[in-house]
C-alpha cells in the first residue's frame, strides 16, 4: 500500500485533532468544576524555570477555544509546563491549593470526612496529586488564605513550600515536562483530572471563623482564672474536634501503646502540636473541650486547665519529639503536671 504525502499529512492532522480534543476535555472538565470569572496562566519552561512571554488572564470560555488550546500544546510541547490559579486581583480567589507530594494513601476521603472536600484532584505524575479546596465565593484576604492553606498542609502532609495564597497549580490535558517525573522509557507523564465536582468545602464557614478570629492572649492560672469571651464561643464543631484529636491518637498509636492513656498528657503534647502548625489559641481550646476524651474528667475548673494547658505548651518542650508517643500510664489528674514557583 502507497501512502501518499497527502494521506500521511491527513494522518498526522487527525492524530493532532485527537489531541487537540483530549486537551479540551481536560481542560473542560477542570474549569467546570472550579467556576470562577479569570484565570491566570503561566507557562514556565522546564529547563531554564523562565517563564513564557506574554502571560495574560483569561476566561474559562477562552480557554477551550481552539486556536488558544492548540498555541498552550505548542507551547507545552517547546518545554514549557502549563499551569493556572483563578486569579483575583491582590486577593485570593476563594481558592486553597494543597500540592500532595507523595500522597498518604486514602488522603482524599480524609479530607472529605473532615469537611474539607476537594473540588478538583489533579494527577501531575505517578504518585503526585494536587487538590483544589473552594473555601469561599467571594474572595480572601492573602494572610488568611495562606494561613488556611499552612493548616491544611499541616493536617494532609502536603508541600509546605506551595502554601502562598496565589500558589500556581498544573492545568490538566497537558504533559507534566519536569525532568524527574519522566516516566521508565523517558516520556513525560500526561497531567490527569482525578476528581472533578464544582462543590463548596462543607467546613469552610468554620474554617474561616476560626482562622480569621484575632489571636488571644496565653495568661497562666497565675495571672487570670477568667476565660477570654473569643475562648468561650469557640468556631468549631464536635464532630471537627473529635476528628482532629483522634487523628492525632491514630497517628502516635496511643491506644496501642498505653492501656490506660493519661489524656491530660495528651492534652499536652497535641496543644504544642497544634501551637507549631499556628493554630490559633482559641480553637486549640475548643479542640481540647470538644474533643479530648470524657472531658472535663476531674477537673476542678475547666477553663482554667485549658488556660495552664496552653501555657505549659507555649514553653519549650522538656520531652522528645511529638512524633513519639509519651508515657502515658499514669492516671489523669488535674494538677499543674497535668496537661509558587509552580506545582509538582
Amino acid at each position: 500500500m502507497i501512502v501518499t504525502a497527502r494521506c500521511f499529512h491527513c494522518i498526522l492532522a487527525s492524530v493532532f485533532d485527537r489531541g487537540l480534543f483530549l486537551t479540551s476535555q481536560a481542560i473542560r472538565r477542570q474549569l467546570a468544576a472550579m467556576p470562577h470569572d479569570l484565570f491566570w496562566i503561566r507557562l514556565i519552561h522546564y529547563a531554564t524555570q523562565k517563564p513564557c512571554p506574554g502571560e495574560r488572564l483569561w476566561t474559562a470560555r477562552q480557554l477551550v477555544h481552539g486556536p488558544v488550546v492548540r498555541f498552550l500544546r505548542q507551547r507545552n510541547c517547546q518545554g514549557y509546563d502549563v499551569y493556572i490559579v483563578p486569579y483575583a486581583e491582590k486577593d485570593n480567589s476563594g481558592y486553597i491549593l494543597l500540592d500532595l507530594d507523595r500522597a498518604p494513601a486514602q488522603v482524599v476521603a480524609r479530607m472529605r470526612g473532615n469537611g474539607h472536600e476537594p473540588c478538583v484532584v489533579i494527577q501531575t505524575s505517578a504518585g503526585h496529586l494536587q487538590a483544589w479546596i473552594r473555601l469561599s465565593t467571594t474572595p480572601l484576604q492573602p494572610a488568611l488564605a495562606t494561613a488556611i492553606a499552612k493548616q491544611l498542609a499541616h493536617t494532609y502532609q502536603a508541600d509546605l513550600a506551595s502554601t502562598d495564597w496565589r500558589h500556581l497549580g498544573r492545568l490538566a490535558g497537558f504533559t507534566n515536562q519536569k525532568l524527574a517525573r519522566r516516566t521508565a522509557v523517558g516520556y513525560a507523564p500526561w497531567v490527569k483530572v482525578l476528581q472533578a465536582r464544582p462543590v463548596l468545602a462543607s467546613a469552610a464557614r468554620d474554617l474561616l471563623q476560626a482562622l480569621s478570629q484575632p489571636p488571644v492572649q496565653i495568661l497562666s492560672s497565675a495571672t487570670t482564672k477568667q476565660a477570654s469571651p473569643l475562648a468561650r464561643s469557640p468556631a468549631i464543631t464536635r464532630q471537627g474536634a473529635v476528628s482532629i484529636y483522634q487523628r492525632w491518637v491514630e497517628r502516635w498509636h496511643i491506644h496501642q501503646r498505653f492501656p490506660q492513656p493519661n489524656w491530660s498528657t495528651v492534652d499536652l503534647w497535641l496543644t504544642r502540636q497544634l501551637l507549631a502548625q499556628h493554630t490559633p489559641p482559641a480553637q486549640i481550646k475548643a479542640i481540647l473541650r470538644l474533643g479530648s476524651p470524657h472531658f472535663p474528667r476531674q477537673h476542678y475548673d475547666p477553663e482554667d486547665y485549658l488556660c495552664r494547658t496552653l501555657a505549659r505548651a507555649a514553653l519549650p518542650p522538656v520531652c522528645p519529639t511529638h512524633d513519639a508517643a509519651p508515657a502515658l500510664s499514669t492516671p489523669d489528674r488535674n494538677s499543674d503536671c497535668s496537661n509558587s514557583t509552580g506545582g509538582r
